[in-house]
């Protein structure tokens, strides 16, 4: 490689200028919770899209049919936590 250097000095600084340039395109680790995410699991039997928040800056934007009206239904957990069922209801 030094051999090449002599005679490309070129070639050394554009090799480590893509090198340092793709260095930047690589995705970075986050430490901060995970944005909202969309799971299928089993409610009574019956399949179901849950939607986990984890921040408190998450918005859920719901649109009902014309006539129909979001509902949410909140229930206590005996670990402490919350959930709900939202739901269009006329």
């Amino acid at each position: 490689m030094l051999a090449t250097t002599k005679y490309y000095p070129h070639l050394l600084l554009g090799t480590m200028a893509i090198t340092i340039g793709m260095a930047t395109l690589l995705p970075a680790m986050a430490t901060a919770p995970m944005p909202p995410q969309l799971v299928v699991s089993k409610l009574n039997g019956r399949s179901v899209n849950i939607l986990y928040l984890t921040r408190t800056q998450d918005k859920v934007l719901v649109r009902c049919y014309p006539g129909l009206k979001p509902s949410v239904v909140v229930k206590n957990n005996a670990d402490g936590t919350k959930e709900g069922t939202l739901t269009c209801k006329s």
